[in-house]
């Protein structure tokens, strides 16, 4: 029998959750025009979006679209900042939920979790599967092809009225899954949503869940839409793919890219969430340092440099420090 919010409706709405909300929403924010404008009447506008929402009069407004490189090419969509704070308040109160109900090897929007903890858990499994590096590791990678794009709302909605109870928060959602559709109506989340960042990981829970206790796949790794699955035995890796793309396709009508699918040993290298990872160490993607250079000679602030000493804190980076040492930064 699967938990319930106890949470309701008006936890959600309440001022005071709102106030935190925009607390939160500010940090990093505040020198940005649209949301300088909202601060200036902020209690008048607050209250409006409370009124909206007790009387059920709230609609979610259109989006703003903008493309991004980071480092592939990404349509970002942005709404009004009284829709971002709302999702704010929305994450504030479902997410501790929810988060409850995922799987300890989901890595990616969640607190204390992560691509460091990702890869760092990848390798313990590695030495595990090894047996610490005495026997072949393979490796099943696969990747969701358009997955935010793809996600069914009506499929999504039936999962989480499975953990809410309250119609009224079910009716909340309705508003904001179903304010943007990706080409064809009730399909795709905006990349650009904080409440879409938890929607999708409640959606692929589904999936985890299947892996773990329908299949029983002890070493799994899921970071968004990429997964990893190590074995010492490859066969069976080989057999696994198509009962994983069966459940995506006909459970949450996701399928695997075609291209994405591999199977490889450990000691070959495992290009996984920006590292490459070896039996015994791990370097960065080519594609990740030639970003880094790029981004550093375009900005050599210290905080800049520093924050990217942190990401090759991680693996085998002593010839690309060096890089960024001749660059002339004098934190180096």
């Amino acid at each position: 029998m699967k938990i319930k919010l106890a949470h309701n409706f008006e936890d959600i709405i309440s001022i005071e959750n709102i106030l935190e909300a925009w607390k939160e929403f500010l940090r990093g924010k505040r020198h940005r025009r649209d949301v300088q404008e909202f601060q200036f009447n902020l209690m008048d506008n607050i209250l409006e979006l409370h009124r909206d929402l007790v009387n059920h009069t709230y609609r979610h407004g259109d989006y703003q679209a903008f493309n991004i490189c980071d480092p592939k090419p990404r349509n970002i969509h942005k709404a009004s900042v009284s829709d971002r704070l709302l999702h704010h308040a929305v994450y504030r109160i479902l997410y501790p939920f929810f988060n409850r109900t995922f799987i300890s090897d989901s890595f990616s929007c969640r607190l204390n979790k992560g691509t460091h903890k990702a890869i760092n858990r990848f390798r313990y499994f590695a030495r595990k599967v090894s047996r610490n590096n005495t026997r072949t590791c393979w490796v099943l990678k696969c990747d969701i092809r358009r997955f935010f794009a793809n996600i069914n709302h009506t499929i999504l909605l039936k999962i989480i009225s499975r953990y809410i109870p309250d119609e009224n928060i079910i009716w909340l959602l309705k508003e904001v899954i179903g304010s943007f559709s990706s080409g064809y109506f009730g399909i795709g989340l905006p990349l650009g949503n904080l409440t879409s960042q938890l929607l999708v990981n409640v959606y692929m829970n589904e999936f985890d869940q299947f892996i773990k206790h329908k299949l029983k796949i002890r070493y799994y790794i899921r970071y968004c839409d990429d997964f990893v699955i190590l074995s010492e035995n490859k066969p069976w890796l080989e057999q696994i793919i198509q009962p994983v793309s069966e459940y995506l396709e006909q459970k949450l009508n996701l399928r695997l890219h075609p291209q994405k699918i591999f199977i490889k040993t450990l000691s070959s290298g495992i290009d996984f969430l920006g590292w490459i990872t070896f039996p015994n160490h791990r370097i960065l993607r080519t594609s990740t340092k030639r970003r880094i250079l790029k981004r550093i000679k375009a900005n050599p602030r210290t905080e800049t440099v520093n924050s990217y000493l942190g990401l090759l804190k991680h693996g085998n980076t002593f010839k690309l420090r060096g890089i960024i040492a001749n660059l002339g930064n004098p934190m180096i």
